[in-house]
């Protein structure tokens, strides 16, 4: 383990990445169909293909977090190395 603490925006990434992972799978499972002229899948999984970028989101809004808290603490060590 690392001596490292998570970041305000870890947990959003880690959920972000997962729930990307299953919207991309849901994209592959919408497209076979119509790759091998099977019958369409119902509505429901043109719904769960929406994941993806539902995932993407959060992730990015996880980085964003992220970077902000990195730019609040190096601030403020510039702030107490000044003064």
């Amino acid at each position: 383990m690392s001596d490292r603490s998570d970041g305000p925006g870890d947990v959003l990434v880690r959920v972000g990445g997962t729930v990307f992972g299953i919207g991309m799978l849901s994209v592959i499972a919408v497209f076979v169909p119509y790759v091998f002229d099977l019958a369409r899948l119902p509505s429901f999984a043109y719904w769960m293909a929406m994941l993806m970028p539902l995932g993407l989101l959060v992730a990015l809004g996880g980085l964003f977090a992220d970077a902000r808290a990195n730019t609040r603490r190096r601030r403020a060590r510039e702030a107490a190395a000044a003064g």
